[in-house]
Formats: structure tokens, sequence, C-alpha cells
């Protein structure tokens, strides 16, 4: 299932300016410098113990079991180059905005005598920088994917089916079914 989060994530992870370590290695590595030069809370932080910590670093052990390959590499993306994102965030949030490609069914509500039924549609379009920036803003604070769709929906509906503000006044737009999304920064 598609996910907004993962979909911001992805994006930001756009702007990077170098690769993110491969090897299981170089990524523990990279996770015990990020800790100070200690093992113990990357081992609590992998759910491992910290004698395999000091296996990896130290390249006695290569492959990780698929479990923890997973936690190792989503933990090494959520912490790399985080002055890149934060720089990448902050020009989406002020000047350059956000595209968004979404495949979804829109649900509407809308004036007596319009038509409310749901269906798909495909959009394709740049969102301005406050609607970008609410988006990174509510990602950061943790909001719940609910929420997040909540608000990509209602800035499709400001941007794309009330032509800011230009028509449709008072439709509401809902996000339903999510079959495809993707940012950019």
């Amino acid at each position: 299932m598609v996910t907004v989060a993962e979909e911001l994530d992805k994006a930001v992870q756009g702007a990077f300016t170098r690769p993110v370590p491969k090897s299981a290695g170089a990524q523990m590595r990279y996770l015990v410098k990020q800790h100070g030069g200690r093992t113990k809370p990357v081992a609590e932080l992998l759910g491992v113990s910290q004698r395999t910590v000091e296996r990896y670093v130290n390249n006695q052990i290569k492959t990780p079991r698929p479990q923890l390959a997973d936690r190792l590499e989503r933990e090494v993306r959520a912490r790399w180059q985080p002055q890149i994102r934060a720089r990448a965030k902050q020009a989406a949030a002020t000047t350059s905005g956000i595209m968004i490609d979404v495949q979804a069914r829109f649900g509407y509500t809308a004036a007596p005598g319009t038509t409310d039924q749901a269906r798909v549609r495909h959009l394709t379009l740049a969102l301005p920088p406050r609607h970008a920036a609410r988006l990174l803003e509510a990602q950061e604070a943790g909001v719940d994917e609910d929420r997040l769709r909540e608000i990509a929906a209602e800035a499709l509906g400001e941007v794309y089916f009330r032509d800011n503000g230009r028509r449709a006044h008072g439709l509401e737009v809902e996000l339903t079914d999510l079959l495809d999304l993707e940012f950019e920064l």
C-alpha cells in the first residue's frame, strides 16, 4: 500500500548528494559514528547484541539476516545527510514547492445539484510552497497517515479542483484509495 509519509521520504532522499552506504559493515560503522562511537546504543536500536555490532564494524560478519538488513537500511536512510535533507525541505517549503503525481479515488462533497460520486483520477501538478510546507511540517510532527492524506487532499482540492478559489466554491475533496503516489522536490 502506498503511503504519503513514505513517498515524502523518498522525495527528500532524491536530494541526497552521495549514495547511502550499501554494505552491512559500512552501514553499521555509519550508525556507530552517529552514536558517538558507541556500539551499545546501536545494538539496542537494531535489537542485536553489542558483540554482533562490533563484528559487523570489524567486517567479521558481512551478510545480515533479512530482518536485520531491513532495519539497518531503514535506520541509515533515516539519518543520512541531515543537512541536505533539511535544505531540500526548506527549499520546497519556501520557494520551489513540490510536484505530486497521484492516482487515487477522489470523493467530493459539493453544493446541491452537483455530482459527488467518487472516481479514480490521475493528476500530476505542482503544489505551491505553502502546501509543501504543511505536508512536510505535518510529517515532521509525526501525524498519522490519515491526517497526511487529508492535508494532501486539501492541497489538491485548492490547487486543482477549486483552481485557487476561482471556481467550485465549497467543494471538499477526499482521497479515499491511493493507487499510486509520487512526490518530487
